[in-house]
């Protein structure tokens, strides 16, 4: 995989120190059901800017994380190599969601319009919180009500209006002076 082509790249996962001496290492899974990072394979691995992949040929639970045995990793110093690289995919290999449900890294860099036709900002970032998900928008630079991020409950049907894809916009029912 070249270097140019890494956008449809997310990380899911990280790898720690080398398990034993048969080549294993802990995993530190970032996925939302941990254990789903198994699911894929091969992971791409990523240090210092180069990728490439490895195949999980085992793995299992081990006290309040994950060990996994690779194909081409086969003793305690082969492993070492990897200690602390980052597990990664291809975003394709993500499996599709059902229709309305969406990936925050679909939501991120979209704008968000209020309906009345405001333009609110360029969503940045999520967050999670107790109650619900809430949208980061970065401001726009001239913003009339002088705000440079809006924090945005993700209410779907009362606050969230519409989600347009293609256009790369959220409608939202927010008060521009919050």
């Amino acid at each position: 995989m070249s270097q140019e082509n890494t956008s449809s790249i997310i990380v899911v996962g990280k790898l720690g120190a080398p398990y034993g001496i048969k080549g294993w290492l802990k995993v530190h899974s970032f996925t939302d059901d941990p254990q789903g990072i198994f699911e894929f394979s091969p992971w791409l691995i990523g240090q210092q800017g180069k990728w490439q992949t490895l195949e999980v040929v085992d793995w299992r639970r081990h006290n309040k994380g994950f060990i996994a045995k690779f194909a081409q990793v086969n003793d305690r110093d082969e492993a070492m190599a990897y200690t602390h690289a980052e597990i990664s995919m291809d975003a394709a290999q993500l499996p599709e969601l059902p229709q309305g449900e969406f990936y925050w890294r679909d939501l991120i860099g979209m704008s968000v319009i209020t309906d009345k036709g405001y333009n609110l900002g360029i969503v940045d970032d999520l967050m999670e919180t107790g109650s619900n998900d809430v949208l980061v928008v970065k401001a726009n630079n001239k913003d009339a009500f002088g705000q440079a991020e809006r924090l945005i409950p993700f209410l779907t049907d009362t606050v969230i209006k519409e989600i347009k894809h293609d256009a790369k916009e959220i409608t939202v029912d927010w008060d521009p002076g919050f």
